[in-house]
């Protein structure tokens, strides 16, 4: 993409509203826009971030053996009164009536309909176990929405819901999906910790939170340093591996790590000096078992081996897509702007001419940006003619992964600067050098 042909409206001041490290950078570096309170637009460069977070929260649930569908935003009110939330909800469900005075909802969430859906077309235990699941945006009324995507009205969010004959069954859907968020958080370049929650009323083992380490965090946190060695997409365990969830479910249980909400003192004083961590956190995910809550008030039944009716048990597993962006960014950037891990960075490359009235180096920009495209490199070609300092803050502030910068010093000289953003670390190389280092 060349800058000056993209939609890219980057700013020089945070506006005035923006309270939180992301939403400020969100907002300047032309990411999203606010259209109304909690309801953001997102732009292209943000569109592509929240497209490759989104890409990989689905392969890692396809490889889990989860199958996507879409649910409708549009709910029938019909469907939570059967599971009795309806009413309990709270004013967070934006409610409506249609022109034929039906009473629908903007979901919020999706148990009632996944399980509706669910007991039409299931009868068998043959058709057990199931994990289904999409990415659909939702809306919940916030009293106070603020902190930007953080906590706004309207949000993108996996939910998977699994269902199994018992509760051993359902364990082992909870554990493989305990195994495909720790991958998928790995795999976006960001630690995100599990940590038991509370499990409400059911009660149980089988709740974790999965929390970004942040400075701005909503939550304090408390957990074991050997979680900052833990290398989830080597471990030995494989989704269909019975035994190795279990283990995995057992080193993750036995492995300190909690909010201020489920803090122990006495687990924690157990855990070495040297090895406590403590610091703040952003909640990303949840994935949480509940049995037979809404399997059973809305009448879901499959046939047993015996031919008896059984009542599935259901677990359900969330991840804020559109709020990953925002926990990023909280946990990397530096005071000149957002740093993105390459796995979900809008372009790999930033590519930047210093002076756009010189010939030569225009010319070798021009050339090293065509064989990044044909070798299928992600590059931001800034082509504006602005002076070469304000397109290198521009890409500072964008925080891709590297920066390459053609100059006519450097061009006078052979070499071009390699920049990589996450350290700082610059070297003058040549061209066909510098392509052959962001392509290996």
């Amino acid at each position: 993409m060349r800058w000056s042909s993209a939609f890219l409206p980057v700013l020089k001041e945070s506006p005035a509203d923006a309270q939180i490290v992301s939403h400020k950078l969100m907002l300047r570096a032309g990411l999203v826009r606010q259209t109304a309170a909690g309801i953001y637009a997102w732009l292209p460069v943000g569109w592509r971030v929240l497209r490759k977070i989104e890409q990989i929260v689905r392969e890692e649930q396809d490889r889990a053996g989860a199958q996507e569908l879409l649910m409708p935003t549009m709910q029938s009110a019909e469907l939570w009164r059967e599971s009795g939330r309806y009413d309990a909800y709270g004013p967070e469900m934006l409610r409506i009536r249609d022109r034929h005075e039906r009473e629908m909802l903007f979901g919020p969430t999706n148990e009632e309909m996944i399980t509706a859906l669910f007991r039409d077309d299931v009868s068998s235990y043959r058709d057990l176990p199931r994990t289904l699941y999409h990415i659909q945006w939702k809306f919940r009324d916030e009293v106070r929405p603020r902190f930007g995507v953080m906590r706004g009205r309207e949000f993108l969010m996996k939910d998977a819901y699994s269902f199994d004959l018992d509760e051993a069954g359902a364990r082992q859907s909870y554990y493989t999906q305990l195994l495909a968020y720790l991958r998928t958080f790995q795999r976006l370049g960001i630690r995100a910790v599990p940590m038991k929650a509370a499990s409400g009323p059911i009660g149980g083992d089988l709740s974790h939170e999965f929390i970004v380490l942040a400075p701005t965090g909503e939550s304090e946190v408390f957990y074991d340093a050997a979680f900052e060695g833990f290398d989830w997409n080597q471990a030995d365990v494989a989704y269909g591996d019975a035994e190795g969830l279990t283990r995995l479910f057992e080193q993750v249980s036995g492995t300190y790590a909690a909010t201020d909400e489920t803090h122990d003192a006495a687990r924690w004083s157990q855990v070495p000096a040297e090895k406590q961590r403590t610091g703040r956190g952003i909640e990303v995910g949840h994935i949480f078992y509940f049995g037979d809550k809404y399997s059973k008030a809305m009448g879901l039944k499959v046939s047993g081996p015996d031919g008896r009716p059984l009542t599935p048990m259901m677990g359900s597993y969330g991840i804020g897509v559109s709020r990953l962006v925002g926990a990023i960014i909280e946990a990397s950037h530096d005071d000149s702007g957002i740093v993105w891990p390459e796995a979900v960075a809008p372009w790999t490359v930033g590519l930047v001419t210093m002076r756009a009235d010189d010939g030569p180096s225009s010319a070798a920009a021009d050339d090293l940006y065509a064989k990044l495209n044909a070798v299928g490199v992600d590059t931001l070609y800034d082509d504006r003619d602005e002076r070469g300092g304000v397109k290198l803050g521009s890409m500072d502030l964008l925080g891709l992964p590297w920066q390459v910068i053609v100059g006519p010093r450097g061009i006078a000289n052979g070499v071009v600067e390699l920049k990589n953003r996450r350290t700082g670390e610059r070297e003058e190389l040549s061209a066909e050098a510098v392509l052959n280092r962001l392509t290996a």
